[in-house]
């Protein structure tokens, strides 16, 4: 299973929790209001608080987008409403009203009001919406009477809704850190590209300023040679300015350096000197496997090839210490090139994955960015398995 199919079974879960606990104590709740006889009164404590409660349920239970504005407004009303009746009972009554409960599902659900509305709720309105609704379970006890059991009963809902708000609060934190990781992944990632293309586009152009320097000495003794020199400039040319087109709407950080240092680009090509080093300093000996023919790869699924295969051998270095052997892959078809790290060291049945880390993550950036795929599990016979594929032919195209 994978990290998002284990969070979201793990969401879904929390829901029929939640919904269970819930459902209960609307059960008792009708049932503790029912047995006791109180005419319009207790027509009142049955049907106000029971659909005070219904209308808390689409608040806590669905997952929010972060930032949801409309969700603190919601919260803000149902909190009003509550306060309202509260207020209404209190006044009416006397606070002589002796039921046996005072909407305790409404109380659950308003709790988790606070704590999704700390959660995803727009900060503007987030704090807001959690002091109202915390200020609604407070008071909540105080329809049914106003004795010191019930005050008692008022500030421990309260310290619930508090404890909802401060979990909800540290959640939001992790996942805003989360966040601003995995931006940075990105742009350095975007980065990594615009090295890349500098260096590849650096390279390319020196060659044809040479190759035409060159022509225009040879051009009166051979001209055979200058045709020759101009086809290689033509082609340097056409091969620059389609990775130009690839990638020009992948790099969008207008702050990247105009004056990266020029540094030779690691490709499918350069992988046996990789794997010798990798060989050196691991116990599982890596075996590279190619099928096909890897002359003329387009820059960017060259380079993005290799950091594959980089990132594979990370892994099985940092996380299959036991692997007795890492077989490498790298198939070329007419239409795709396919890359396979593969080792075949024990994997723990509970992680949902292994080497799940930001380096992956910015790796499936890269690979996705290339309008390629890329996947890494448990595999059928044992160990693990890092697969990527690259588009070839809309590489080209476009």
């Amino acid at each position: 299973m994978s990290a998002p199919d284990l969070r979201r079974w793990w969401v879904r879960l929390a829901q029929a929790l939640g919904l269970l606990v819930f459902g209960l104590l609307a059960l008792f709740d009708v049932t503790a209001t029912m047995s006791d006889a109180f005419g319009v009164t207790a027509l009142l404590l049955l049907l106000v608080p029971t659909g005070l409660a219904v209308a808390t349920v689409p608040l806590w239970l669905p997952v929010h987008r972060p930032g949801s504005r409309r969700l603190p407004l919601a919260a803000l009303t149902v909190a009003t409403a509550s306060l309202t009746v509260t207020a209404m009972l209190v006044v009416v009554t006397g606070g002589t009203v002796f039921a046996r409960t005072w909407g305790l599902a409404e109380s659950a659900g308003l709790i988790g009001v606070v704590f999704v509305v700390s959660r995803w709720g727009a900060p503007r309105f987030a704090v807001w919406a959690a002091v109202l609704a915390g200020l609604a379970v407070a008071a909540m006890p105080l329809r049914i009477g106003t004795d010191s059991l019930l005050v008692i009963f008022g500030l421990l809902q309260a310290l619930a809704a508090v404890a909802a708000a401060g979990v909800g609060l540290y959640l939001r934190v992790l996942a805003a850190g989360r966040a601003r990781a995995i931006a940075l992944v990105r742009a350095e990632q975007r980065a990594e590209f615009a090295r890349d293309l500098h260096d590849f586009i650096a390279h390319h152009v020196t060659g044809i300023v040479v190759q035409a320097q060159g022509a225009r000495f040879i051009a009166e003794q051979d001209p055979r040679r200058v045709i020759v020199a101009l086809e290689q400039i033509e082609q340097a040319g056409a091969e620059t300015m389609a990775s130009m087109r690839r990638m020009v709407g992948i790099l969008r950080n207008p702050d990247a350096p105009p004056d990266a240092p020029l540094a030779p680009l690691a490709g499918v090509r350069d992988l046996a000197p990789l794997l010798s080093g990798f060989n050196g300093t691991a116990s599982a000996p890596a075996r590279l496997h190619v099928d096909g023919d890897l002359e003329g790869l387009p820059v960017e699924v060259s380079t993005s090839a290799y950091r594959v295969v980089m990132e594979g051998l990370t892994n099985t270095r940092q996380h299959a210490p036991d692997a007795r052997s890492v077989d490498v892959s790298v198939r070329r078809t007419p239409d795709w090139l396919l890359v396979r790290v593969a080792d075949d060291g024990a994997t723990p049945r509970t992680a949902p994955a292994r080497g799940h880390g930001f380096g992956l993550l910015g790796l499936t950036e890269r690979v996705r960015a290339l309008g390629g795929t890329i996947t890494a599990g448990p595999g059928v016979a044992g160990g693990w398995v890092l697969d990527a594929a690259f588009p070839l032919r809309p590489a080209v195209t476009r």
